[in-house]
C-alpha cells in the first residue's frame, strides 16, 4: 500500500533503511524496486517527505549503490577545451555550458532545448571528461551508425547496439564495452532488456543520456510505449546520473518525464524556443493570396515552392501514406529528385531513402511523421507541411529539422479544417482522456494557423516563453508573400536576412566545396554533414583561409578533421582566391 501520511511513510522508510544497512545487508535486487517506488512517490508528493526521512533515503541509496572507486577519477580538462580541441567550436551555445556543469556535478538533469541548439554536445563532452561509459538511449536505430561515425570523425570512441548488428559483431562489441574500450554506447530502449543491458552491467557507467525524452510521456505529441521500459533505469544501473533531452516539452510533459524516470531533484534548463533563422508562413487550402488572387492547388503550390529552392534539401510532411506516394511521384514527374517515406514501407526501403537523403543523393523526402525524429542532417533548407500537423508540439518538432546549422530556411504550412476532423477520427480509438487532449491539440494547431499575430511569438508562447514579435521571420511580421514566391519562382523575404551565398563567385566556391565534401563523404562511407556542415562551408567562403592555421580557426574544424580533410579543402579554396 502506498504511504499517504508522514507516519506511514516513516515506517516504510525505516524498514527499508534497516534492511539496506544490516550486516550482512538484504539482497540489493529486492530492495532497489522499493527504493524506486519511493522516488516516484517523492516526484508526485514531495511535501510528504520530512527532512529526516530524506536523510534516511540518501543513506539507503548510498548503501545500495554498486561498488565504485572511493572517488571519481579527477577531471583534468575543462569542457571548453574539449569543445574547441575536439569539436572545433570556439564557444558554447546558450544552455550547453550550464547543462554540462550540472552533469559533471553528478546531478540528474533535464534539458529542454530547441532543435539545432546542440543537445548532443551536452553528453558527448561529459563522456570524454568523466571516463567510463556514457549510455545514450535513443529511438533512432536507423541513425545510430551515422551518429557513431560522426563521433569517430572527431576522435571519440563510440559504438551502438541494436537489432541491425549481426550476432557475432554484437558479441565482439559487448566484450569491448566490458573492457572499457568505448566512451559512448548508443542503444534503443527496447535493447536495454536484451544484449545492451547485459553488456552494460559489467561496465563502469558514468552517465545515462535519454534523447527524445518526450517519448516517455503520454501527454507528449510522440508517446512511444517502449520508452516506459526506462522507468527502472535507476534500479537497473544504480545511482548513475540521468540526463534527459528533448526539443519539445511543455511543463506537463517535463513533470511526467521526471516522474516516469524517478529523477531526483533534477536540475532543469529550458532554452529559448525562438529560432529567427526559420521563416514561417501558412496558407489556407483553397484560400486567397495577399494580393487577392486564388491560391493554386496544393500540389502545384508545393511544386512551385520546391522549384524556387532548386538543389536544396527539403522535407514535405503529409497526413497519409497515400499522399506521400502521390506527392513524391508528382514531383519526380516534374524533374525533382524526390522519394516517399512512411511506416508502411519495408525497413530496407526506408533505410535506402534515409541514406540517400543524408548523402544528398535525393533533394526532397515526402514523408509522414515517421521520418525525421532526431535527424542529424544540418542543411535542410525547407520544411513544407502539405497537411496540418496534429499539434503545435509536433509542428515545432518538424519545422525544427530545417536550418539546424543556423542558415536561413523556410517553413511553409498548408492547412484546412478538414485535418482537424481527420485527427478527431484518429483519436476515437484512444482512451477518453487521451482522445480529448488530442482533439484539443488539433484545434490549438488550427487556431495557430489562422491567427494574425506573430507566428514565432505564438509558437514559443505554447511552451511558456514570452518574446516580442519576430519582426522579419514570419509572414505576419515580415511581409513574406508565399503566393508571390510560388508565382515568381523566387523566395522574397521582406526585411529578412538573405542566405549568405546566392550568386557570383561566393556561390561558385560554395558549390565547389559542397561537391568536394560529397566526394570525400562517399569515399569514407559517411553522410556529407559528417565531413563538414553547410555552416562550416559558408564560413570558409567568407574567410577564405589559405593555411592550416587559418582553416583551424573556422568553427567546426577540429584537429582530427583538419588532419583528415584540410589539404583537400585548402587546395580548393586556393583555386578561388
Amino acid at each position: 500500500m502506498t504511504p499517504s501520511t508522514h507516519a506511514e511513510l516513516r515506517e516504510v522508510v525505516e524498514s527499508l533503511h534497516a534492511a539496506a544497512t544490516a550486516e550482512p545487508p538484504a539482497r540489493r535486487d529486492e530492495l532497489l524496486p522499493r527504493l524506486a517506488e519511493l522516488r516516484l512517490l517523492w516526484a508526485r508528493n514531495s511535501a510528504l517527505f520530512e527532512p529526516e526521512v530524506l536523510g534516511m533515503l540518501r543513506q539507503i541509496s548510498a548503501a545500495l549503490s554498486p561498488e565504485r572507486p572511493a572517488t571519481r577519477p579527477p577531471i583534468t580538462e575543462k569542457p571548453e577545451t574539449v569543445l574547441e580541441e575536439v569539436f572545433g567550436f570556439p564557444s558554447f551555445r546558450p544552455g550547453q555550458a550550464e547543462i554540462i556543469a550540472a552533469v559533471l556535478a553528478g546531478r540528474d538533469t533535464v534539458g529542454v532545448m530547441p532543435t539545432g541548439a546542440g543537445k548532443s554536445l551536452t553528453f558527448q563532452i561529459p563522456a570524454r571528461l568523466l571516463g567510463g561509459v556514457t549510455l545514450v538511449i535513443s529511438p533512432l536505430i536507423a541513425l545510430m551508425k551515422d551518429q557513431v561515425d560522426a563521433l569517430s570523425e572527431v576522435g571519440l570512441r563510440a559504438t551502438f547496439l541494436n537489432s541491425s548488428v549481426p550476432k557475432e559483431e554484437r558479441a565482439e562489441r559487448v566484450a569491448r564495452i566490458a573492457r572499457g574500450e568505448f566512451e559512448l554506447v548508443y542503444a534503443a530502449p527496447e535493447g536495454l532488456a536484451a544484449s545492451a543491458g547485459r553488456a552494460l552491467r559489467g561496465a563502469r557507467l558514468s552517465l545515462i543520456a535519454v534523447d527524445e525524452a518526450h517519448c516517455i510521456s503520454q501527454w507528449g505529441h510522440d508517446f512511444r510505449p517502449a520508452y516506459r521500459e526506462l522507468s527502472d533505469l535507476k534500479r537497473r544501473f544504480g545511482d548513475v546520473p540521468v540526463l534527459t533531452l528533448t526539443a519539445t516539452a511543455t511543463s506537463v510533459v517535463t513533470r511526467d518525464i521526471v516522474e516516469q524516470l524517478g529523477m531526483r531533484n533534477p536540475a532543469l534548463f529550458r532554452g529559448s524556443f525562438f529560432r529567427p533563422n526559420l521563416h514561417i508562413g501558412a496558407l489556407q487550402k483553397g484560400g486567397d493570396g495577399q494580393d487577392g488572387r486564388r491560391l493554386p492547388a496544393v500540389r502545384d503550390g508545393i511544386l512551385r515552392l520546391v522549384r524556387a529552392r532548386a538543389g536544396e534539401s527539403g522535407i514535405i510532411y503529409c497526413i497519409s501514406r497515400k499522399a506521400t506516394e502521390s506527392t513524391a511521384s508528382y514531383l519526380r514527374e516534374h524533374g525533382i529528385r524526390a522519394k516517399a517515406y512512411h511506416a508502411g514501407m519495408e525497413p530496407d526501403d526506408r533505410s535506402r531513402v534515409q541514406d540517400a537523403f543524408q548523402n544528398d543523393d535525393v533533394d526532397v523526402v515526402v514523408a509522414t511523421i515517421a521520418f525525421g525524429m532526431g535527424i542529424d542532417k544540418s542543411n535542410v533548407r525547407f520544411v513544407i507541411h502539405r497537411d496540418m500537423p496534429r499539434s503545435i508540439e509536433g509542428y515545432y518538432q518538424e519545422i525544427g529539422r530545417a536550418g539546424r546549422d543556423g542558415v536561413p530556411s523556410d517553413c511553409i504550412l498548408f492547412y484546412s479544417w478538414g485535418e482537424v476532423t481527420t485527427y478527431d477520427r484518429f483519436a476515437a480509438e484512444a482512451p477518453p482522456e487521451v482522445a480529448q487532449r488530442q482533439s484539443q491539440m488539433a484545434r490549438e494547431m488550427f487556431r495557430f494557423a489562422e491567427a494574425t499575430d506573430c507566428r514565432h511569438q505564438s509558437v514559443v508562447a505554447y511552451f511558456g516563453e514570452a518574446i516580442a514579435p519576430c519582426g522579419t521571420s514570419c509572414d505576419r511580421c515580415g511581409g513574406l508573400d508565399l503566393f508571390a514566391s510560388m508565382a515568381a519562382g523566387k523566395v522574397p523575404r521582406k526585411g529578412a536576412a538573405p542566405a549568405p551565398v546566392n550568386v557570383g563567385a561566393d556561390r561558385v566556391l560554395f558549390d565547389a566545396l559542397r561537391a568536394l565534401r560529397r566526394e570525400l563523404a562517399k569515399e569514407r562511407g559517411v553522410p556529407a554533414y559528417v565531413v563538414f556542415t553547410d555552416a562550416t562551408l559558408l564560413e570558409m567562403v567568407v574567410r577564405r583561409p589559405t593555411s592550416e592555421a587559418q582553416l583551424m580557426a573556422v568553427p567546426g574544424v577540429g584537429p582530427r578533421k583538419l588532419a583528415a580533410y584540410g589539404e583537400e579543402f585548402l587546395s580548393t579554396l586556393r583555386c578561388y582566391r
